[in-house]
């Protein structure tokens, strides 16, 4: 699945927003999934996962920074996510479908963060870039 190049435009003018706000965007985005979806929370048994804790923020500020690197390396994502791929199928063993529940609480972050930008045309994007992003993150899976 490869994106447009008006799918690239609309997630690098809209990642000029989120980058301002990622550490907010992050914790939050990660309070939603230990919410909504407790079973992810069994990877993170040494980690403090009360809302706004010092371990939750970093850890978000982290994944914000790795589609952060998605988003630069937009032409060539499995390269700049090749080494994360790695870890969390091999060293973490990450259940692949939490990266696709990590994506949903990311893109309803998003959504409620930045309201008057995220048009269905936004979203629509967003969502298929976050596809992307999951998928090369299951790759090593297969």
């Amino acid at each position: 699945m490869s994106l447009t190049k008006a799918e690239r435009t609309i997630i690098m003018s809209m990642w000029g927003k989120i980058s301002t706000q990622a550490d907010a965007i992050g914790t939050e985005t990660l309070e939603r999934l230990f919410t909504s979806y407790p079973q992810t929370k069994t990877y993170f048994p040494h980690f403090d996962l009360h809302a706004g804790s010092a371990q939750l923020r970093a850890h978000g500020s982290k994944v914000v920074a790795a589609v952060g690197d998605a988003v630069k390396s937009i032409d060539n994502i499995p390269s700049a996510l090749a080494k994360l791929s790695e870890l969390h199928a091999y060293v973490l063993r990450v259940d692949p479908v939490n990266f696709k529940l990590l994506s949903h609480c990311l893109l309803v972050t998003l959504a409620s963060h930045f309201p008057a930008d995220f048009s269905a045309d936004t979203h629509a994007a967003w969502d298929k870039f976050l596809t992307v992003v999951s998928s090369v993150l299951t790759e090593k899976y297969r």
